[in-house]
């Protein structure tokens, strides 16, 4: 036991005098010091905002108004809006649908789109009832050309006798039925984004109801009696064929209202035209006739010494049936 506590010392007093030496070695080395990297130079505390060139108005535009290229400039500014131009030649010419401010950004959704742009001076788009017979087997497409017949059937009162005539001649098809020449979509797509179709579930086609034609607005009243008083009939025709009807062989229709004569030592006044020509209107029976009124024959004709009897030279019979009058003569 006591060889044992001896071996036992001496092993502690050995531990303690190597714990001693590895203390010395340490404080002869001392710990490697760290490198701090220097401090990258420092960025710029706000970066620049992006620019977007944007057209813009340098003046107030009105509504319906083309705008003018100089009321136009490219600006450079902080957010770039959906719809907005780069270039002022895009936006010169076009109608805005809502007054602009000066500096207002032009944006496509502020101008106006659609048919009425295919439109040229002096023409309005006029629908008219279609069905299979009446637009050609439904094979009218927009932009096809199109000759107008009507027929007129007699009633006695207005229109003498039935007849069947070029109405008007060479009109620009804008649309039939759902399509039209400015590419809109489909009224009968629905907010899904299907459209009712042969082509979506397998279900018919819808026939075309209406044909919109660019009419000139001198000739909008015809085309409005010829509808209404009597029945339509498209003609389909070859675009490149330009003929059409010579009007210095018929006689020019009277205008319903008819103009202010000029007062005397004035110039005269020019032929109505244009919308003054459809402001003037036309009637139904001018139509029918050709402007040629005739004024209807007498009961009996007034005898020619007072003092003689009458004779009966003829007998007339109004007869009235619903909305129709015919005169009978016996």
């Amino acid at each position: 036991m006591l060889r044992f506590s001896k071996i036992l010392a001496v092993l502690l007093v050995l531990l303690a005098v190597a714990l001693a030496v590895y203390a010395w070695l340490l404080s002869r080395n001392p710990a490697p010091t760290r490198k701090v990297a220097a401090p990258a130079a420092s960025a710029p505390a706000t970066a620049p905002a992006a620019a977007f060139a944007v057209v813009v108005t340098t003046k107030s535009v009105a509504a319906g108004q083309p705008i003018p290229a100089d009321a136009l400039q490219v600006a450079q500014l902080p957010i770039d809006p959906a719809g907005a131009f780069r270039s002022p030649a895009d936006v010169a010419g076009r109608v805005p649908v809502l007054d602009l401010g000066a500096g207002t950004p032009v944006l496509e959704a502020q101008l106006s789109t659609g048919l009425a742009l295919k439109l040229a001076d002096g023409e309005r788009a006029v629908a008219v009832k279609v069905d299979e017979v009446i637009g050609v087997g439904n094979r009218v497409t927009p932009g096809d050309y199109v000759d107008v017949f009507f027929t007129l059937k007699a009633d006695g009162r207005d229109i003498e006798r039935s007849q069947a005539r070029l109405l008007m001649a060479r009109l620009r098809v804008l649309a039939f039925g759902q399509a039209s020449v400015d590419g809109a979509a489909s009224r009968a797509e629905g907010s899904n984004g299907r459209v009712n179709n042969a082509s979506a579930g397998g279900q018919r086609a819808e026939a075309p109801r209406t044909a919109v034609l660019a009419v000139p607005v001198a000739d909008v009243n015809r085309l409005v009696l010829g509808d209404t008083s009597g029945r339509l009939l498209l003609a389909l025709r070859n675009p490149a064929d330009t003929a059409e009807p010579d009007p210095r062989l018929f006689a020019s229709l009277p205008p319903a209202l008819q103009p202010l004569s000029a007062a005397r030592g004035d110039e005269a006044r020019p032929t109505l035209e244009g919308i003054d020509r459809a402001q003037a209107g036309l009637a139904v029976e001018d139509l029918a006739n050709g402007g040629a009124r005739t004024a209807r024959r007498s009961v009996a004709a007034a005898p020619a010494n007072p003092g003689a009897r009458a004779t009966p030279t003829g007998l007339e019979v109004e007869v009235i049936r619903g909305d129709r009058r015919e005169t009978v003569r016996y």
